[in-house]
């Protein structure tokens, strides 16, 4: 076989698992979303049911990315710790390992054609006769599985007709090994799956191309070279998402280096195991054993640094989460699980809000508010209102129940409420008008923040929110008192005992405020709607507050 047509079985073997791989993926991910949630959900118990969770999901959908992905949307979402998530991530990469067990005990022992064209064809008229339900995505995933295939065998058929020609690097001298790790490690970062060059040294090695011991030091490569997909994938992208890579990265060296420094005696002890468990006899079998053993015997070693793990990336990258302007629930990551996306959004917009009610507590200050202060926050809540809108757009062309779609509407109008909140009490900051409040009209003013303190007190949105009906109660306080305040600096004016431009700067102010707590008792009743099943929200009926001016 000469170099071209050697190339060209090669790109074309790989080309056709990578679409196999990411049709099965997107087509089982799609199939079992609310399962893949409703998994991970349990994750939240033990590190062991952690572990379980990751290792079946990744088994479910064979792509630990997407795992990887789902268990940051629950990290930024609030509904893992980052320590819960961690184990999630462990479990993913064994879970990975599956993959080499379909290819070596499947793909490579039976005849292709037999069960490949036929799931072809049978993924294809599922898809056509249900296009967007759990059908057509299943049709898809079964596709998938059969280009998948056809692309183990052609590679296995390439190998085998250029193994009596061609050897890969093969030797277990010090040089030699790290060569072979380097294979490993650019084949992944070529194809940016580590699935896939898993699959090239298994067909290589059943080829005879590459014995056991080089073909064990590819896997190590890819497995390490999985970590530059990480380190790309949380580029920009949120602190729990970064902190979620940092631990799958520092996993995988942690696991390669120890897997090179016991490589002599790994494939040694993996041959009689091999043995003694009745798996067929071929390098491609003893390499899934390999690949597995590797990364449980990582999962053993990481155990115990747990929580000093935790710790460690809890400590790191740090900057994001301290800038308002910038989101810490939502990223590109997220949004290929829509419900974990929606989560994070809430997660983001309930941020915004606090920010929004820590302006309006700053703003009714006795005291000289910082209006520098003011003024960033209120810049922030309007980047953030704008990085929230234009997620909302992102997360509309994904797919996503009927109840989920109608949230992101009240999501956005949430969003809208907090950032005119804020601006607000920018504003009240702004007209606050030297030598103070007239003595004549200080115990309204007075009576009006302490009653705009209880207001914010009952809209605090990262703690349970009373009944709509105690808020209701407080803001009708509030507006009564907002006009007696109102005509008292109205009398103060009149008998010239307040200047014109004062009592409009006054009246501003107060007018300002009291908009600002009306539109975060908007954003709390919203906020604050009672969930009637799991999966199903009712819309609240939101009252309009008398608008007085």
């Amino acid at each position: 076989m000469d170099i071209p047509q050697l190339l060209g079985g090669i790109g074309g073997g790989i080309g056709l698992f990578l679409l196999g791989m990411g049709l099965m993926t997107d087509g089982l991910k799609q199939a079992a979303g609310p399962a893949l949630e409703r998994i991970l959900s349990g994750a939240t118990r033990t590190p062991l049911w952690g572990l379980g969770s990751g290792i079946a999901v990744t088994a479910l959908v064979q792509s630990s990315t997407a795992v990887t992905v789902a268990t940051i949307g629950f990290v930024n979402a609030g509904l893992l710790s980052l320590y819960q998530a961690l184990w999630v991530i462990f479990g993913a990469n064994v879970g990975t390992t599956m993959t080499g067990w379909l290819v070596a005990l499947v793909g490579l022992k039976f005849k292709i054609e037999a069960l490949a064209l036929p799931l072809i064809g049978l993924g294809a008229l599922l898809r056509l006769t249900g296009e967007s339900s759990r059908r057509g995505a299943l049709g898809t995933a079964l596709a998938g599985f059969g280009l998948l295939f056809l692309g183990i065998d052609m590679l296995k058929e390439v190998f085998s007709g250029v193994s009596t020609d061609f050897k890969l690097p093969e030797g277990s001298a010090p040089l030699d090994t790290l060569i072979q790790v380097l294979i490993g490690f650019l084949l992944t970062v070529i194809m940016q799956s580590s699935s896939a060059s898993l699959t090239v040294a298994l067909t290589a090695a059943e080829g005879g191309m590459i014995g056991p011991y080089g073909a064990a030091a590819v896997v190590i490569g890819a497995n390490v070279g999985t970590t530059v997909t990480a380190i790309v994938a949380v580029i920009g992208a949120t602190s729990n998402a970064k902190r979620t890579g940092a631990a799958h990265i520092l996993f995988n060296l942690l696991t390669g280096c120890v897997a090179l420094l016991l490589l002599p005696w790994l494939v040694d002890a993996l041959t009689l195991l091999r043995a003694w468990l009745g798996l067929p006899a071929s390098p491609a079998a003893e390499l899934a054993l390999f690949h597995t053993v590797f990364n449980v015997m990582g999962v053993i070693l990481i155990w115990p640094l747990s929580r000093p793990l935790t710790r460690f990336l809890e400590a790191r990258f740090r900057t994001a989460e301290e800038d308002d302007a910038r989101p810490r629930f939502i990223d590109k990551t997220v949004l290929a699980v829509p419900v974990l996306a929606l989560d994070a959004l809430e997660q983001e917009v309930r941020r915004m809000g606090c920010i929004a009610r820590r302006s309006l507590g700053e703003a009714l200050s006795a005291e000289e508010p910082d209006r520098l202060r003011l003024a960033r926050a209120s810049q922030a809540v309007g980047s953030l209102n704008r990085s929230i809108a234009s997620f909302i757009i992102d997360l509309y062309r994904a797919q996503m129940s009927i109840e989920s779609a109608r949230r992101l509407p009240e999501l956005l109008r949430i969003a809208r409420y907090y950032e005119t909140a804020t601006g607000m009490a920018r504003a009240a900051a702004e007209s606050l008008q030297p030598g103070g409040m007239p003595e004549s009209a200080r115990d309204r003013e007075l009576h009006f923040r302490n009653l705009a303190q209880q207001v914010l007190a009952l809209v605090d949105p990262e703690h349970p929110l009373p009944p709509g009906e105690v808020r209701q109660h407080a803001l009708a306080t509030l507006l009564e008192s907002y006009h007696q305040l109102k005509a008292a600096l109205l009398s103060e004016g009149a008998r010239g005992a307040l200047a014109v431009d004062a009592t409009s700067a006054w009246l501003h102010r107060a007018s300002v405020l009291r908009r600002g707590l009306e539109q975060c008792v908007r954003a709390a009743d919203y906020l604050g709607r009672q969930t009637t099943d799991e999966g199903n929200r009712t819309r609240p009926d939101i009252p309009s507050p008398a608008q007085s001016e």
